[in-house]
């Protein structure tokens, strides 16, 4: 490959001029997360269809440091943090959550479903700790690393794609395009539950906190038509004038002026200071959307790859992303020449709500 073809085939890899992680995973990354706040330096962890999970230290410049990797079985469909940093879990497609303690890089098997598990987050109340971990089995459960059974299991009426914890409320995103609604105070009991407003399966969703009271207040999610529905209140999911959708990652046809390319969003994440979001697609675009004012804040220039999975740091600061083939396209478009990769974007000013100006 000439000089000349390398440089343009890394500009289409990185047409946005962001910050490359080094040594990024082998395949296609499926869950992307930064170190809580309660850590003092940041860390940017990855699980991926490479089996891998791993972790890499960022440093002030954007540069980032391979710290560690483990492997389990079979793909890593998600990852998260314990709440002091010091862990991480793993759900695997091989049915089991593992936890990596990073201090002695060791692993052990701590939870197990009867289905691909899909996604966990960490739980904190002012009653209990416990890992949450959703499967394709339709259940999610609830466990006490101090024991090896669940301390809560619950049935669900179907498969759990994706959900998010804005405590004390827990959203399950489902096969057959659900959404079921836990409170997570006390002993947690089922609150609700709707159909999907959109057509589509959803892919991805996100639960919007009050920026002072942090309590929940809404949700949002993307589809596979390349659409972002957004509740903003939480307690009137079936009002419809406080619910609305937009069309994203839709690309035009040249020359076919009422025709669309339309990609699915993979992936969105609210920002922790701002509250504005972040979504990406299979188009290979990441945008910054007001759900306030309904508007765009900005789009990106579209990579060579889809991007998968996004995520924020703590403070709002960083956003990153990963690009790798999600297959949407089928085995047909799958490129082995074109490598996954990970970047990071300084992002708190570009994620900031615009001023709308008035006139008299």
């Amino acid at each position: 490959m000439s000089t000349e073809s390398v440089s343009e085939a890394a500009a289409a890899a990185n047409p946005n001029n962001d910050f490359e992680v080094t040594q990024p995973p082998d395949d296609t990354v499926s869950a992307l997360e930064f170190s809580p706040a309660t850590v003092q330096q940041t860390y940017l962890l990855s699980g991926g269809w490479d089996n891998t999970a791993r972790c890499w230290e960022v440093g002030q410049n954007g540069q980032t440091e391979p710290k560690a990797m483990q492997s389990m079985s079979m793909p890593i469909l998600d990852v998260c943090w314990s709440g002091d940093g010091t862990k991480v879990f793993m759900a695997s497609c091989n049915q089991q959550v593992n936890c990596w303690d990073l201090a002695s890089n060791q692993t052990m098997q701590v939870e197990t479903h009867d289905a691909p598990v899909s996604t966990c987050h960490w739980i904190e109340t002012p009653s209990y700790t416990c890992i949450m971990t959703c499967s394709w089995d339709k259940t999610f459960k609830l466990w006490d690393l101090r024991s090896s059974a669940p301390a809560m299991t619950v049935n669900l009426p179907e498969r759990v794609y994706c959900a998010d914890v804005g405590y004390p409320l827990v959203i399950f995103g489902t096969a057959s395009r659900g959404f079921v609604f836990y409170n997570l105070e006390g002993t947690p009991s089922l609150s609700g539950s709707i159909s999907s407003p959109s057509a589509h399966q959803h892919r991805c969703i996100a639960v919007f906190k009050d920026k002072v009271t942090k309590c929940p207040t809404g949700f949002g999610f993307g589809d596979c038509s390349g659409r972002l529905c957004i509740f903003l209140n939480i307690h009137k999911q079936r009002h419809q004038r406080e619910n609305f959708s937009f069309k994203c990652h839709r690309h035009n046809i040249r020359g076919v002026r009422t025709t669309q390319n339309i990609y699915a969003v993979n992936d969105i994440k609210v920002h922790p200071v701002h509250g504005t979001i972040a979504s990406v697609g299979s188009d290979g675009t990441f945008a910054f959307w007001n759900k306030e004012t309904r508007t765009r804040l900005m789009v990106s220039s579209i990579l060579d790859q889809p991007i998968t999975k996004c995520c924020f740091n703590s403070d709002g600061q960083i956003f990153a992303y990963s690009s790798g083939y999600d297959w949407s396209k089928g085995h047909e478009y799958y490129n082995p020449a074109l490598k996954p990769k990970i970047f990071l974007r300084p992002c708190f000013e570009e994620m900031k709500p615009k001023v709308v100006s008035t006139t008299d």
